[in-house]
C-alpha cells in the first residue's frame, strides 16, 4: 500500500547543486550569493550532492568521490564549516525554499569512521571486506543483517541533520537498502518533521535484475513508494538515451511514461529530469537548441516534479567531472526564461491532480500530453524531432494563445500544426 503522500509535490522543483563545482570557490557561502538567481527560476527545493568528508583510500580522482564517505557527522572542510552549512540551511528557508541533502546509506569509504570503529557492520565476501558492485571501487558495502547498531547509527544521523533545519532527503541507490530499514527510518525522522520530503534514487531496471540475479536483495520502485514520496524517472531513462542515440524508438520511451499510469500507485511522484551529476549534459546529446528547449518544457509537463542539474539552465554541455574540481561555467544559451515560464505554467492544480495521458501523434516526432480536470484541459505538444505537420488536439475550433511564447494558435478541425517550438494551450471550459 503507497504512503500518503502529497500529491502537490508534482509541483515541486528541484535544483541540484555540487558545492565544490557550482562555483570557482566551491564553498556553502559561496552558494549563498546565488540562492536569488536559483530561486528566481521558481526552486522549491535546493538538493545538495553529499556534503561530507571524502575518503583517501582508494580514491577516485584527485579529490574523490563525494558518495565516498568518511564521517556522516561531519563537513568537508573544503565546502565550509558546519557553521557555514547551518547558514546555508537558514538562507534558503529565508527565501522560502526547502534544502535537501544527498544520504548515501548503502557504502562508505575503505578509511570511514564507521569501518574503523566497527567492521562488523561491512559485507564480507571470500573473507574480504569489499561491495556489491565492482566498479565502485573506492567503497565498501553495509551488512544490514549483522547488527541493529548499525541501523541506530544511520536512524540517529538522519535526526541530526532533520533537527538541524534540513527539509529533505535523496536516498543514493535505495533500492539496495533495506526496506524495513528505510521504513523505520521515515517513520522516526517523521516524529520530528512529518513534512520531510524523500527522494528516492531507485535504480535502472537492467540493474537491479542483475543484483538479483547474483543473489542480493533489490527493491522495485512499487516497493519504494511504500516509503518515498518520489521517484527518480530511471525506468524510462534508457529508453530516452536509446532515442537520443539512434538505438530506438521514440515510441519505446512514450510508452513507458504512460505505462507508468498504470504499474505504480495513484499517487506516485515521478521526479523527472534530463540530467544530473552521473548522466552527461543534455545539451551535448541533442543538436539543436529547439530540441534542447522542448525537452525542457516537456520535462516540466510531464507528470511529476521536475529537477535542475546546476548549468543546465545555461545550456552548458560541458559535465562536470565527479571527481576533481571542474567549475560549472554556466557559459551556454540562458533558458532560464523557458524554465521560469513552464514554472508559472504548471504550478496549478490542473497539473498535479487533473487525469494525465501521454501518447505520440502518429507519423511525428512529437510528444502529446494532456491534462483535464474539472471542464479544464491542458495540452502540451513538444516537437523533439524538427518534423512538420498536423496534430489533432481534443480543443474546439478557434485560436489559443502559447502559453510558452505568446503566439496565437488556430486550432481548425481539431488540428494544429506542429510548430519548431514547444506548445502549451489551456481550455479553460
Amino acid at each position: 500500500m503507497a504512503r500518503d503522500t502529497n500529491i502537490e509535490l508534482r509541483n515541486t522543483l528541484i535544483y541540484q547543486v555540487y558545492v565544490r563545482n557550482h562555483t570557482e570557490e566551491g564553498t556553502f557561502k559561496a552558494l549563498i550569493k546565488d540562492l536569488d538567481r536559483i530561486k528566481a527560476l521558481g526552486t522549491d527545493v535546493v538538493y545538495l550532492l553529499p556534503i561530507h568528508p571524502i575518503g583517501e583510500k582508494s580514491r577516485k580522482g584527485e579529490l574523490g568521490s563525494p558518495y565516498s564517505i568518511k564521517d556522516y557527522y561531519a563537513i568537508n572542510p573544503e565546502l565550509g564549516t558546519e557553521d557555514d552549512f547551518r547558514e546555508l540551511i537558514d538562507a534558503v528557508h529565508q527565501k522560502s525554499m526547502r534544502i535537501m541533502m544527498d544520504i548515501v546509506f548503502n557504502h562508505t569509504s575503505y578509511d570511514s569512521v564507521l569501518f574503523n570503529k566497527h567492521p562488523e557492520f561491512f559485507y564480507k565476501k571470500d573473507g574480504q571486506y569489499t561491495n556489491r558492485v565492482g566498479d565502485w571501487w573506492d567503497i565498501v558495502d553495509f551488512d544490514f543483517t549483522k547488527d541493529r547498531r548499525l541501523w541506530d547509527y544511520l536512524i540517529e544521523n538522519l535526526v541530526h541533520y532533520t533537527k538541524m533545519g534540513v527539509d529533505g532527503f535523496r536516498f543514493d541507490v535505495s533500492s539496495l537498502i533495506p526496506y524495513d530499514f528505510m521504513k523505520e527510518a521515515r517513520e522516526t525522522v517523521g516524529s520530528i518533521n512529518p513534512d520531510t520530503v524523500w527522494l528516492s534514487e531507485s535504480v535502472h531496471g537492467h540493474f537491479l535484475k542483475e543484483i538479483r540475479d547474483r543473489g542480493f536483495d533489490g527493491l522495485s520502485e512499487s516497493e519504494l513508494y511504500d516509503i518515498f514520496d518520489m521517484a527518480y524517472d530511471y525506468d524510462a531513462h534508457p529508453y530516452l538515451e536509446a532515442y537520443l542515440e539512434n538505438r530506438g524508438p521514440l515510441s519505446d520511451f512514450v510508452f513507458w511514461h504512460q505505462k507508468q499510469e498504470e504499474i505504480y500507485p495513484k499517487n506516485y511522484i515521478k521526479m523527472r529530469n534530463l540530467e544530473n551529476h552521473d548522466f552527461g549534459r543534455f545539451a551535448g546529446l541533442v543538436e539543436s537548441q529547439d530540441k534542447l528547449e522542448n525537452w525542457h518544457a516537456f520535462s516540466f509537463f510531464a507528470k511529476g516534479s521536475t529537477m535542475i542539474f546546476g548549468g543546465g539552465e545555461a545550456s552548458e554541455p560541458h559535465h562536470p567531472d565527479l571527481f576533481n574540481k571542474d567549475t560549472i561555467a554556466f557559459s551556454g544559451k540562458d533558458i532560464s526564461p523557458l524554465i521560469k515560464t513552464m514554472r508559472t505554467i504548471t504550478n496549478d492544480r490542473l497539473f498535479y491532480a487533473g487525469v494525465y495521458t501521454i501518447d505520440q501523434p502518429e507519423s511525428l516526432e512529437a510528444i502529446r500530453c494532456t491534462y483535464t480536470l474539472d471542464g479544464r484541459q491542458a495540452i502540451g505538444i513538444f516537437n523533439v524531432g524538427s518534423d512538420e505537420g498536423p496534430v489533432d488536439v481534443t480543443l474546439e475550433d478557434g485560436e489559443y494563445t502559447n502559453r510558452v511564447n505568446g503566439d496565437t494558435v488556430n486550432v481548425k478541425r481539431g488540428q494544429i500544426h506542429l510548430q519548431r517550438g514547444p506548445i502549451v494551450l489551456v481550455s479553460e471550459n
